[in-house]
């Protein structure tokens, strides 16, 4: 009995030949759908994580800007009060006093 060898993508039968090109270019367009699929997804994780590294960047420079500004007010109010005590120290103290008294009795009650 005599073999004959194909060469692959040579089928004696017209029909295996027809049918065997169209299961190739089926798997071919299946293929380039998964990689157009693949692409898709990946442009996506790629814009989440773009989107997600700008709001952190927002957020980050935010919070860096907080203390700053924590220590702008806080040295306002510290130089109103000591322009306030140096303006009339008298009154401070007397003040000062006063609620000293107040709460002491409050606490007591």
């Amino acid at each position: 009995m005599e073999e004959t060898q194909l060469r692959p993508g040579s089928y004696s039968n017209p029909t295996i030949e027809h049918a065997a090109q169209q299961a190739h270019q089926s798997v071919d367009r299946v293929a380039d759908k998964a990689v157009s699929g693949v692409g898709l997804a990946s442009d996506s994780a790629h814009r989440a994580v773009n989107t997600a590294a700008d709001k952190a960047s927002t957020a980050a420079d935010w919070a860096s800007r907080v203390p700053e500004k924590a220590r702008r007010a806080q040295g306002a109010m510290t130089e109103a009060a000591c322009n306030s005590i140096r303006a009339r120290p008298l009154t401070t103290v007397f003040g000062a006093l006063a609620a000293g008294y107040v709460l002491g009795r409050i606490a007591r009650w």
